[in-house]
Formats: structure tokens, C-alpha cells, sequence
């Protein structure tokens, strides 16, 4: 039976789009038939070609609008909000179809009662504790599976991957303390990154900056890279340093996985702070030098100057040694207190990328206690300033009152640079999205649309057709998707129609939860998420486990 024979009996046929199917390749106008969940027949030129054209219970006229894959968020903080929202429209109305979550070394799996505690509180600025959550897994596999059944067994609102997180898995096997691990540590780190990418997992993330996973050294990532390289997956390391020394880490990245025969993907890979500024070519003339030597490398950014990240991970890492009771015990005591604002504001904490502190670029996007509302939206500084105080008190304040949930955005970045990066054959996209707090950063709801929009349509920093393989084939093929990431038969109908004129971020920093304009449908295992604009009831994602090597 031929393509336009099978499609009779589809589900749904979108008619006359303009296709950008995700390989860079130029666009082209056809019809797209979808059955059972995957692409069944494209007729290129239907109209025009007076063939018989595809039918199916519904037909979808799609005139005007472009029809590509589903884009893939490459850096997600979505690891609770899946298992508590089940509308999420921050990321369903971007056209977001998957998200690739346990990023920055750490995350909810694998853990036992305490590791689990410990990290629930230290990363309470990305996700909140979790009360509201029922966590009852503790393995890998445990969390995908409850990802699967999602709500009331449905799933989720979108697709979802995770990298093993290594800060988890030593903060498991080693603890919290700034020491090297044991061979026998080191021997069940190995077997925890291991069962973690049997039991589905597509990597292996660190966050170098956070602690515990910045107590490891090279040698403890090579040897867990080296059983990532086993299985076919990842390393995607938040690395050591996006300030002062943000090349040297970069380049501590790619010898390291070069060493260990391991894929890179650099996570959220900008250059930021003063020292950084116009440095963009250099950190791409260190990647193409490896690339031309055989490494294996992808990255991610985000549309943006400002980064997001928690008020606690600016501390120098000898100040969070021990974990979060550790940390406020310090800041309650006066002369510890002195010391680290001594490293955060003269010398320049490895927390803060080596870089000394500017409070006024420092601006407060969230608090879990309800009662420290005041200081949302306003810099450190300025919050320092009404009060007639230093900004390093204000700051401690708010960490210790809020026991360490504050989050923060930085206003560090350089607009030359993420243009740079953007433009180079191994960039993907990641939102790197935190969604808590009451002025999150606004690429959790505009990133993708952004990109098309502002650096596609108003700059042209990038085609219509290279960004869209940006976002969609280039990181289904990092993740090893056989059957994601572009318009082609066969292939699973995760896919997006937007208007090309108008599709354009809604979030701003002044209405960071602003959805986007100019998507009017997404679909995912070919059945509509959002449908005329509007998030529909349906939850079709599911946990995307790794495809075996």
C-alpha cells in the first residue's frame, strides 16, 4: 500500500503546510498525514500536483503556518513540576514536545531517605521542597515509571529524558564532604551511573559549581565518563567555571571526555562576567579544534544575556561543605560570615566563577518564605539600599530567613556572545528554565519561541531552517531518538505549527510567565497538547528512556 493508500485511514492530515523538517534542509509545502501516533505519509506539492491527496478522519488546514518536529528543551528544571502541573504550559505552549531533565549534577534520583532529604533542601531554589510531591521512587528507573503514569496513569504533559545526576550519586556514595572518594566509593558511583543508564537514563550531568559534585576531580568524571561511553550516552556537565577561567574549564571538559572516549554536550555554554567579554570566538576555535580532532561535542544556550541560578550558589564551595545545615550554621556564625563574604566580594568565590560579586546585578526572582515577597525584583543592592544596610547583610538575611531558597537572576552576560555561540553547527537549544518563584527567569516560557522570532524573523542571525534543526533534529540525534526530531514517515508525530510573522516570546522579565504568541497547535504521539492556542487536557508525554547502544 503506498503512502497516500495508507494515509485514507489517518487520523489526521494537516494540509498544505510549509514544512522545515528539522535536517536544515530547505522548507517545502506539503500535506502530512498522521496515524496512530507517527507520520504516516508527507505528499510534497499535494495541491499542485493534482495526485490524489491524503484524507483522514481530520483534516487540518494549515496555510500560512510551518509544520516542524517538536522542539527539544536540552536543559530542563522541570523534574517536579511534570509530577505536579499537569497543564504546564510553560513549556507545551512553546512547542516544547521533550524535555531532557537531572541536570546540573543534581536531582531526585538515585537517592536513599537521606540523600533524598539532602537534596530536596539543597536544591529547593530550583524546584521547591516538594511537599506537594509524592516521592516514591528512589531508583532511576522508579522515577521514570512514575513519570509514565504520571496523573491518575494518563502521563505527562510532555515527553521527559534524564541524565544521571553525579552530584546525587556522590553526595550517595560519598557524602557532602570535600574529600576524595575511596576505591569503594568510587566503585559504587560506578555501579550507580551504570544501573542508572540500563534503567533508561540518556547521560551522565554534573554541576562543578555546586556542591558535592565540584569535591570531584578529574580523574573520579573520567572514570564515570568511561562507564557512560559503555552505554552510548552522554556527559553534560555544568563545568567548573563560566567566569574567570570559563575557557580553561571548557577546555578541562573536553580533554577530560576525550580521555574517557565520551560525548560532550557543554550545558548552558556562555561566556559571562566582565573577563568574558567578546571572548566567544576563542571558545569556539577551542571546540572546532577538537571537533576537527574527532571529539564528539554538542551544546546548549539560551536566547538570553541574564543567567538563573540560587543566592546559596554563589558561596565559596568550603562554605557548603557538609550540606545545607552546614551552610547556615556558618552564615549564623559571625566570624565564618566574615570570611565568605571576604571570598565573595574581594577574591571572587568558585561559587561565583571566580569572579568577585557585584551586588547590583544580583536581582532576587523568588523566595520560599512568603513573608520575604519585598525583596522579589529588586537587586541585592537596591534592597540593601532601602534598608541603610551592606548588601552582604541583606544577602545573608535572606539566606539564613529563608533557609537557603532564594533564587536569583544575574545580569552577567554579553549579547555578542550568545549571538556567536547560537550561530554554530553544534548549538542546541535549553531553556535551562527554572519555574519557581514569583519573577522566574522568562526563558522558562519563552526560549524557543524567542529564538525564531527575535534571532530568526527580527535579526537573522540564523535561517528559519538551521534554527529549527537547532532545536529539534540536531539534539534528537545527541540523544540518539531513532524516531524523533524531524518531519519524516515513520517517525513519531511530535510536532509543532507556528506562524512564522508573528510567533514571538510573551514572557518578559516584567511578565515572566507571559505565554508566547503565533503557536497554534502542538501535537505529541499525534494528539493535540495545544490546540488554537489553548492547552488541551491531554497528557500525552511519557518518559523517553535511552536507546541501547
Amino acid at each position: 500500500m503506498d503512502p497516500v493508500e495508507l494515509a485514507d485511514f489517518a487520523d489526521l492530515v494537516v494540509r498544505d503546510a510549509e514544512v522545515v523538517d528539522g535536517t536544515g534542509a530547505p522548507s517545502y509545502r506539503a500535506d502530512v498525514a498522521v496515524r496512530g501516533g507517527r507520520i504516516v505519509a508527507i505528499v510534497k506539492e499535494a495541491a499542485a500536483a493534482g495526485c490524489q491527496r491524503p484524507r483522514a478522519r481530520r483534516e487540518l488546514d494549515a496555510e500560512g503556518l510551518v509544520l516542524s518536529p517538536g522542539f527539544i528543551d536540552m536543559h530542563a528544571h522541570s523534574d517536579l513540576a511534570l509530577l505536579r502541573d499537569p497543564d504546564h504550559s510553560a513549556k507545551a505552549a512553546q512547542g516544547v514536545t521533550l524535555e531532557v531533565l537531572g541536570q546540573d549534577g543534581l536531582s531526585y534520583a538515585p537517592v536513599d531517605e537521606r540523600t533524598l532529604e539532602e537534596v530536596r533542601r539543597a536544591i529547593t531554589g530550583w524546584n521547591g521542597y516538594g511537599e506537594d510531591v509524592d516521592f516514591t521512587w528512589r531508583s532511576v528507573g522508579g522515577y521514570l515509571d512514575r513519570l509514565d503514569h504520571g496523573f491518575g496513569g494518563e502521563g505527562i504533559a510532555v515527553n521527559a529524558a534524564y541524565l544521571v545526576p553525579q552530584g546525587t550519586v556522590r553526595a550517595l556514595a560519598v557524602g557532602w564532604e570535600d574529600r576524595p572518594a575511596t576505591p569503594g566509593e568510587l566503585a559504587r558511583m560506578r555501579r550507580l551511573v551504570a544501573e542508572g543508564l540500563e534503567q533508561g537514563a540518556v547521560g551522565l550531568s554534573s554541576g562543578l559549581t555546586y556542591t558535592p559534585g565540584m569535591y570531584a576531580p578529574d580523574a573520579e568524571l573520567t572514570e564515570l565518563c568511561r562507564v557512560v561511553a559503555s552505554y552510548g550516552g552522554y556527559y553534560c556537565p555544568h563545568h567548573r567555571s563560566y567566569g574567570a577561567g570559563a575557557l580553561e574549564a571548557y577546555a578541562e571538559m573536553v580533554a577530560l571526555t576525550r580521555a574517557a572516549g565520551c560525548p560532550l554536550h557543554l550545558a548552558h555554554a556562555t561566556l559571562n562576567f566582565g573577563p568574558n567579554n567578546g571572548r566567544a570566538p576563542e571558545l569556539l576555535a577551542l571546540l572546532d579544534e577538537a571537533l576537527a580532532g574527532g571529539a564528539d561535542i554538542t551544546l546548549d544556550t539560551y536566547p538570553y544575556t541574564p543567567g538563573c541560578t540560587t543566592l546559596a550558589a554563589l558561596l565559596p564551595s568550603w562554605a557548603s561543605e557538609g550540606g545545607p545545615d552546614e551552610v547556615l550554621r556558618r552564615l549564623a556564625d559571625e566570624e565564618t560570615a566574615a570570611r565568605i563574604r571576604r571570598d565573595l566580594e574581594v577574591t571572587g568565590s568558585d561559587g561565583c566563577h571566580g569572579v568577585p560579586v557585584e551586588w547590583d546585578t544580583v536581582e532576587i526572582s523568588g523566595v520560599s518564605d512568603p513573608a520575604l515577597a519585598e525583596y522579589v525584583g529588586r537587586t541585592v543592592r537596591e534592597s540593601a539600599d532601602r534598608r541603610g544596610e551592606e548588601p552582604w547583610t541583606t544577602a545573608r538575611r535572606l539566606l539564613v530567613e529563608d533557609r537557603l531558597g532564594p533564587t536569583i537572576l544575574q545580569h552577567v552576560g554579553h549579547e555578542e556572545n550568545v549571538r556567536a555561540i547560537m550561530r554554530h553547527r553544534i548549538h542546541t537549544g535549553g531553556s535551562d528554565g527554572i519555574l519557581r518563584g514569583a519573577k522566574p527567569h522568562p526563558r522558562a516560557y519563552g526560549t524557543f519561541p524567542r529564538y525564531l522570532g527575535r534571532y530568526v524573523r527580527e535579526l537573522g542571525v540564523l535561517s528559519l531552517e538551521e534554527c529549527v534543526a537547532h532545536l529539534t533534529g540536531r539534539p534528537a540525534a545527541r540523544l540518539r531518538l531513532p524516531d524523533r526530531g524531524l518531519v519524516r514517515e515513520g517517525y513519531r508525530a511530535d510536532l509543532v505549527l507556528f506562524d512564522p510573522a508573528t510567533v514571538a516570546a510573551g514572557s518578559t522579565f516584567e511578565r515572566p510567565r507571559a505565554l508566547p504568541t503565533g503557536i497554534p497547535y502542538v501535537l505529541i504521539d499525534g494528539r493535540f497538547v495545544i490546540e488554537d492556542g489553548r492547552r488541551t487536557d491531554v497528557l500525552a508525554g511519557r518518559a523517553v528512556r535511552r536507546t541501547p547502544a
